[in-house]
């Protein structure tokens, strides 16, 4: 049976509904009803800023709400060409370019455009600004764990203490099943990078997981919920019994509680990322 994912927009920044079914017995109701799956064009667009309308980023939400005291994720779109004025937010938040290229830095900083797969974070209260590559464009990921997002004026700045980060997907210390035990033995393959977090039960982490072109297996988390989003590549995802298999492109989610077994398999044209979000470990089988 095919869960229906619905995505309200962000007069409500987006909530995502299932339907109920009994295909799973061995899974709790709670399990089944915490499955979403939304594909790129599901998800609805609205002016991040709506006092700037279309010269506003558009944001679509896959989680939370970021105008409530919540942990959020988020997609941006940039037009090509845009450039934010100096700004600063009250929260800190941490980023990954989908697609395009996007600028994030000091407003007196020589452009360095970020290509898809490269995270960056954004402290609280630091004077920055964010731009979009000319004829090209972006899009990013937004994830914050608290809220609400804020866009406030560049003489309201202060230091949290934290310190900026833009790393290339190059420059990502990536891992094998060799190195941890996140990766079943008998799986070869797969590869984790942590970009933040504690790995321990209950504290929340975010991890990029790459699957080599072709790879099918399973991804679930241990003892808590699981959040992913595509980065790039396209994957076919499904879990067993419950939903329809379906293709995730770039800005692509699927989540769930914990105990929840997901498909997922890599198109074999090329590899496939992923940005992992869990509390504790995940697995890959």
């Amino acid at each position: 049976m095919k869960i229906s994912v619905l995505a309200a927009s962000i007069g409500g920044l987006a909530v995502l509904a299932s339907c109920k079914t009994s295909a799973l017995a061995p899974l709790s109701e709670a399990r089944l009803d915490s499955v979403r799956v939304v594909t790129p064009d599901q998800v609805d667009y609205v002016p991040l800023n709506p006092a700037r309308g279309d010269a506003s980023p558009q944001a679509g939400v896959l989680w939370g709400d970021i105008r409530e005291d919540v942990p959020s994720g988020v997609l941006l779109k940039f037009a090509e060409g845009f450039s934010s004025p100096p700004h600063i937010h009250n929260i800190t938040y941490r980023a990954i370019v989908i697609s395009g290229e996007i600028h994030n830095d000091d407003p007196d900083a020589a452009n360095m455009w970020m290509g898809p797969g490269t995270f960056w974070t954004q402290p609280a209260g630091e004077v920055h600004i964010t731009s979009a590559r000319p004829g090209l464009g972006g899009t990013g990921f937004l994830e914050i764990l608290e809220g609400p997002y804020l866009v406030q004026p560049g003489d309201q700045a202060f230091d949290n203490g934290e310190r900026p980060l833009n790393l290339m997907r190059s420059n990502m210390m990536w891992m094998t099943a060799d190195e941890f035990d996140w990766i079943a033995a008998d799986i070869v393959g797969p590869e984790v990078a942590l970009m933040w977090g504690d790995l321990i039960a209950g504290e929340p982490s975010g991890s990029m997981l790459k699957l080599p072109a072709g790879f099918s297996g399973k991804v679930l988390s241990e003892g808590a919920d699981i959040k992913a989003v595509t980065v790039q590549g396209q994957i076919q995802h499904a879990v067993s019994g419950l939903t329809d298999e379906t293709a995730l492109t770039p800005g692509g989610f699927f989540g769930s509680d914990e105990g929840v077994e997901h498909l997922v398999s890599c198109a074999p044209q090329s590899e496939c990322l992923l940005y992992v979000r869990t509390a504790g470990k995940f697995r890959v089988k």
